[in-house]
């Protein structure tokens, strides 16, 4: 059975062959250049063809590239020119809000109940988002998305911050040489993750060393915490994520040093106008009052 390729790929192809320029297309569809290139490898991935061929810093489609581009663009335009309800008839009670999954789980999920009570005609729809690849407001009213806050033609408000510290499970310690000072993680394994990267880390500790290229990488939050508790390595994680685990004695914290200033950090986006909805406004303005003040 073959594979329907996402329409987020096939629109980032499309994009890029048609400026000729990954940055471009990137700009255009509001995300970040890894990320379109992300979208491209895997489109690549699933027909099996190189889509593009790369000559210095020129980019051209590839025999194949050209020929599916036609395919992509007729059914783009068909996906495009079909009818659907316009959102102002849509139920007004309903709002969606898509979040990053450890967002969802540490952050929403245990507060959800109080935003109910508080407004309880409102319908509201939770969808997931990969941090840092999925960014497209075309479905939800609202997002949560962790990263640098540059969305382009969208509101952005920080909607928390914490500092990033490492840690450990006392089962993972016990099996190494003591962990002193942070120049002592040489002989430690490092839990990475796209995420939360190290070397702002290492930079606070005055080490200058590159990012850790070996050793479990994952691009979620919450299962980065996991690892680290299954006693995979040292990895950095914040305060909101590792409180009960803290508590618990699940994980320890390393060292007297954090981050003050992560490179990524949680953002509340949204179209400017949307706030003309009640509905909409008013998650916004709960959003601000509970996780302000996490």
């Amino acid at each position: 059975m073959n594979r329907i390729p996402p329409v987020h790929a096939l629109s980032a192809f499309e994009a890029a062959a048609r400026l000729g320029s990954f940055a471009s297309a990137a700009n255009q569809l509001c995300i970040t250049p890894s990320a379109l290139s992300h979208r491209i490898r895997l489109l690549e991935e699933m027909v099996g063809e190189r889509l593009f061929v790369r000559e210095g810093r020129t980019l051209s489609l590839s025999g194949f590239g050209r020929s599916y581009l036609d395919v992509v663009r007729q059914a783009l335009r068909v996906l495009t020119d079909f009818p659907v309800q316009p959102r102002e008839t849509q139920d007004p009670s309903r709002v969606k809000i898509t979040l990053p999954p450890s967002f969802a789980r540490y952050m929403m999920m245990p507060r959800l109940a109080e935003f109910r009570r508080q407004h309880p005609s409102i319908n509201l729809e939770i969808y997931l988002s990969v941090p840092l690849y999925d960014l497209s407001l075309s479905e939800s009213d609202v997002e949560v998305r962790f990263g640098a806050g540059d969305y382009p033609e969208l509101l952005s408000e920080k909607l928390l911050i914490e500092p990033a510290f490492a840690v450990a499970s006392p089962d993972y310690l016990a099996g190494i040489a003591p962990l002193r000072t942070p120049e002592d993680l040489r002989h430690a394994s490092l839990v990475r993750s796209g995420l939360e990267p190290w070397q702002p880390w290492f930079k606070a500790a005055g080490l200058d060393w590159p990012e850790p290229s070996t050793g479990v990488r994952v691009d979620d939050l919450g299962l980065l915490l996991e690892l680290i508790r299954h006693g995979h390595g040292v990895g950095l994680t914040r305060d909101y994520f590792a409180r009960d685990m803290l508590a618990s004695g699940e994980v320890v914290r390393l060292f007297d040093l954090q981050l003050t200033s992560p490179p990524h950090v949680y953002y509340m986006v949204y179209r400017p106008g949307s706030t003309e909805r009640p509905q909409v406004a008013q998650l916004i303005d709960w959003m601000r009052s509970v996780f302000r003040n996490v």
